[in-house]
């Protein structure tokens, strides 16, 4: 068995887009999409070892440290035997009705 990190994404444009939606109207598709969520992580409960949410980024270069934004939202590692049975874990995976998400899978080695 290998292990995989997913990296959930979506344009940080399109996110403050939805965050100017009604508040009620964000909590009605919040609420489905986590239901959704739940349901696709039952179905795989025995692949998705864990899964976190991705906070505001600092970005440390040569120049030193600075505040940055990219579309990284969630992380999950994953069990598979292949990078392809790891990827077809994620197909219609809720996060994926955001417009223009996108899930990458890397394999993870330890260093």
């Amino acid at each position: 068995m290998k292990y995989f990190t997913a990296i959930y994404s979506a344009p940080p444009e399109n996110m403050k887009e939805w965050m100017s939606k009604p508040e009620a109207e964000r909590k009605e598709d919040s609420d489905k999409m986590m239901k959704e969520w739940n349901d696709w992580l039952a179905a795989h409960k025995e692949s998705v070892l864990n899964s976190i949410s991705l906070g505001k980024t600092k970005r440390v270069s040569a120049n030193g440290v600075e505040d940055a934004q990219n579309g990284m939202m969630v992380s999950s590692y994953v069990q598979a035997e292949t990078p392809e049975a790891a990827a077809e874990i994620f197909k219609g995976h809720p996060h994926l009705q955001i417009p223009a998400a996108t899930i990458e899978i890397m394999e993870a080695q330890q260093i």
